[in-house]
């Protein structure tokens, strides 16, 4: 794994990320952000699971679990329930 892949994927939109994963993802048309505009809430589905997520560029918070991280592997890792190398491994076989 070499760096440059690594920063490309840290910086990848999430909702571009998601797509490219096959998730269900629907925006929440009613939330308005109380901090950072620019930030929307999706209903994602992935894998039969169900997420409430705050989107902002590339990173992600988690509402009902109150976590959250940057970049589209630490999305995968989160979705996907899979550990680094598995997430960086999905990325490579999406050509993302």
């Amino acid at each position: 794994m070499d760096n440059l892949t690594l920063e490309r994927w840290r910086q990848l939109d999430a909702l571009l990320v998601l797509e490219k994963l096959g998730c269900y993802a629907k925006a929440d048309n009613t939330f308005e952000p109380i901090k950072a505009q620019g930030t929307a809430r999706y209903h994602v589905t992935a894998d039969g699971k169900d997420f409430e997520l705050l989107l902002h560029g590339p990173k992600f918070f988690d509402t009902r679990l109150q976590r959250g991280g940057g970049g589209a592997v630490d999305l995968v890792m989160h979705v996907r329930h899979v550990d680094f190398k598995g997430a960086a491994d999905l990325l490579r076989r999406l050509a993302v």
